[in-house]
């Protein structure tokens, strides 16, 4: 069976539904096809902490989070920025707000019902959309798909590429694309997992008591970085959490794989106070009690601090003062690719022209997480992949309604 259409669209992602999005209304035929049996499936589970849509903080400081992939994701955040983001829910009747710590969610803190709205527009609006299709590559210049009957060959004047990257395959992120892009000369950078957890060697007696305790409030710097305040999470293989997503490019493995990170943790304490809290006569106390008495300092904080100093240097005051607000953690190697929120790399930046085409397919565009840019958690992801599915979208649509009037 072979179909012919304007534009298809492949992944179901926020990435390719914005880019559907903007390839609607422009008297074009829009397909989108779906490997998995719903599209957004990656966006619900991002959403089922609350969906983090993007972050209010000043635009200049919200493009330094994407580090040295800035220049590539630059002109889609500057034509459609974290106030457009808020706007464009607007339009479908979500309202946003801005959470204590500036990320911007639905007021009510749920994916579903954004979702919901967005699908029902754009198949109003005339998109086709057809699940259970897994991209094979090309036959020719045909688009082959394995679907529910079988084998489909679809013709489209231009194709809009969204597949995700490698994290959470059985969402359909699995990059099985890599090698089909690969096959047709497109310079690709490894995918490797991004905002992602990193194993401790605890012993089981911290193991047992503190897994799944977040650290808070915490510090944290790598040898790269400045002290940066936010969240851990304690995991039964190490730790993970927003510290680590925010910080992880700063991380500098050894010839072992292992990195050294610092944390702090009384962040905003004053150290003096610390110090002559610590050098105080003690009496019978234990050195915890005087931790949780003089200092505020229980629980799992306190259970690290336990974990990592040596017995003899508990009785050195200022020893455990320096160990409060820098208290050295070795970390082995990230949890796999699979395991991540999400991944790095992907299809090159050189590999692209202005409006996001291969220039080795001039008529193929590609957009969201398959492209070579990283963010940290916190609404820059979702943020980005929106920008650039819209980017894409609109340079594949223009460049197509430029056909037509040239037909």
């Amino acid at each position: 069976m072979q179909t012919e259409v304007d534009i298809a669209i492949v992944g179901g992602g926020p990435a390719g539904l914005m880019a559907a999005e903007c390839c609607l209304g422009r008297g074009l035929s829009v397909h989108l096809f779906e490997a998995k049996g719903s599209v957004g499936r990656k966006f619900l589970l991002a959403g089922k902490g609350g969906l983090n849509l993007t972050h209010s903080e000043p635009r200049e400081r919200f493009l330094e989070r994407y580090g040295a992939t800035r220049p590539m994701v630059e002109p889609w955040l500057r034509a459609f920025d974290a106030g457009a983001v808020r706007a464009w829910a607007a339009t479908l009747g979500i309202q946003t707000v801005v959470g204590s710590s500036g990320r911007v969610f639905p007021a009510d803190f749920k994916a579903a019902p954004l979702l919901r709205r967005w699908v029902r527009r754009l198949r109003e609006a005339g998109l086709a959309i057809h699940v259970h299709h897994r991209w094979l590559g090309w036959s020719g210049a045909a688009l082959r798909f394995a679907g529910p009957a079988g084998t489909v060959a679809v013709r489209a004047r231009r194709t809009v590429l969204a597949l995700g990257g490698g994290s959470w395959p059985v969402l359909g992120s699995d990059g099985a694309w890599v090698p089909l892009l690969a096959a047709q000369g497109v310079a690709i950078a490894p995918l490797r997992a991004s905002n992602v957890g990193y194993t401790v060697p605890w012993s089981e007696h911290f193991r047992q008591r503190f897994a799944g305790q977040p650290l808070k409030p915490v510090a944290m710097r790598t040898g790269a970085s400045g002290w940066r305040q936010g969240e851990l999470l304690v995991t039964d293989y190490g730790l993970e959490g927003s510290l680590l997503y925010a910080l992880g490019r700063f991380l500098q493995p050894d010839a072992e794989g292992t990195c050294r990170i610092e944390l702090d943790l009384m962040p905003g304490s004053d150290p003096r106070r610390v110090a002559e809290a610590l050098g105080a006569p003690r009496g019978k106390r234990s050195w915890s009690e005087v931790l949780r008495r003089r200092l505020g300092l229980t629980g799992v904080r306190a259970g690290l601090l336990a974990e990592r100093l040596p017995a003899e240097a508990r009785s050195d005051p200022a020893r455990l003062a320096r160990a409060i607000r820098a208290l050295p953690i070795e970390l082995g190697p990230p949890r796999p690719l699979a395991e991540a929120i999400s991944s790095a790399g992907g299809v090159r930046a050189e590999a692209l022209d202005a409006g996001l085409a291969l220039k080795v397919r001039p008529d193929v565009h590609c957009c969201g997480e398959m492209l070579d840019w990283d963010a940290p958690t916190g609404g820059y992801l979702l943020t980005a992949c929106l920008a650039s599915g819209r980017w894409a979208g609109l340079a594949a649509s223009t460049s197509l309604i430029g056909d037509h009037g040239r037909d």
